[in-house]
């Protein structure tokens, strides 16, 4: 029969010379930032504080614009105004009895569907081309009324616009109802413009609603355009707008209460939100003062003056057991693309280590036994 003691010496011999190659859910902090001193160290690794949150603050953005771009928009009057492409319809009333418009049994003529052309102009008879872009569809009717007179006294218009292309606007995908939509005034806002379409598609997470005008694309978050009202802005004819989802991310890893791709579910979200966002900490595993937010910066982006980084990857360390480094968690954004690492306490393998000998010696008391 073995001698007990000789083998619980060899288990615990086995045991030490594992327990540095043991199993972990996470890397410690020093494994990370091992040979940052070199001089070769392709990255550097910046400590968040209160002292330098402001200067990192100022340092380029990564993975977006670092804000999305919307526009203003006054709002204008209710009435439309006629653009090229819109139809105009006229019903012109003669009660002469030797009417150039009108006969003996009908005492107005109809004249449909005239196109409003490049030049801004209709062409209505006995006063050729009549300018009517750019004017609301009263003015317009005015006018012409006031031509005719000349040589048709006393006439009444009636005249109504089926708006064009440039006077519509386009719902082009993530609405309930996509298509082409009429404005109906000037005072149009994308809101009402939102709720015509059916309102952003349910299937949708982290809406965002983007505007095509012209050459220039104008973005906003759908929770932020409807919390604020100032982001209630007109439309214009032509105006493009659709909604997809936020593509923005980060990536979690390490002794966090999960590991995953994480969305932008707001605009920004500091290195709390998150934490938070995670779960939070594994407890009994993350190690609170090595909270760490990895980043790779454009070479473009890389300065000597510290007004940006020293190297293109970078590596913010942030200590959670301070006051100092909780309030600059809460300041410090998360850029799309970063890498949020909750690295493992190094006390925690100490105490794998010592559970296995408390096993182990276990194992030799029932062996002595």
């Amino acid at each position: 029969m073995q001698n007990p003691i000789r083998v619980l010496t060899v288990l615990l011999t086995v045991l030490f010379v594992a327990a540095c190659n043991l199993p972990r859910g996470a890397a410690i902090q020093s494994e990370i930032v091992a040979g940052q001193d070199e001089e070769s160290a392709p990255f550097s690794v910046v400590q968040v504080s209160r002292s330098n949150i402001n200067d990192l603050k100022a340092w380029p953005v990564t993975g977006w614009a670092g804000h999305y771009h919307w526009f203003g928009g006054q709002h204008g009057p209710k009435s439309n105004v006629i653009r090229t492409g819109d139809r105009i319809s006229l019903v012109i009333w003669d009660n002469q009895e030797n009417s150039l418009l009108t006969s003996s049994q009908q005492k107005n003529v109809s004249m449909d569907n005239l196109l409003v052309g490049t030049d801004g102009t209709i062409f209505v008879p006995y006063i050729n081309e009549v300018f009517v872009r750019g004017s609301t569809p009263e003015r317009a009717r005015n006018t012409i009324a006031e031509q005719l007179e000349v040589v048709v006294p006393s006439v009444q218009v009636q005249l109504s616009v089926t708006p064009g292309l440039d006077n519509s606007v386009d719902a082009v995908g993530g609405f309930a109802s996509p298509g082409t939509y009429p404005l109906p005034n000037r005072n149009y806002s994308i809101l009402s413009f939102i709720s015509q379409a059916g309102g952003i598609s349910s299937q949708l997470s982290n809406p965002l609603v983007r505007v095509i005008r012209g050459g220039n694309t104008y973005e906003i978050r759908a929770d932020t355009l409807y919390e604020r009202a100032a982001a209630n802005v007109v439309l214009r004819g032509g105006d493009k707008v659709l909604v997809e989802e936020d593509s923005r991310y980060f990536v979690a890893l390490g002794a966090t209460g999960s590991q995953q791709i994480v969305p932008f579910d707001r605009e920004h979200i500091t290195a709390i939100e998150a934490l938070a966002m995670l779960g939070g900490l594994a407890e009994n595993r993350a190690n609170p003062e090595g909270i760490l937010i990895l980043r790779e910066y454009s070479q473009d982006a890389v300065r000597i003056d510290y007004s940006g980084p020293d190297k293109r990857q970078v590596v913010f360390a942030i200590d959670l057991t301070t006051a100092d480094g909780l309030f600059s968690a809460g300041k410090f954004h998360v850029n799309p693309g970063d890498l949020v690492v909750a690295t493992e306490s190094p006390v925690n393998s100490v105490r794998t280590i010592f559970g296995l000998i408390g096993s182990v010696v276990g194992v030799g008391n029932a062996l002595s036994n």
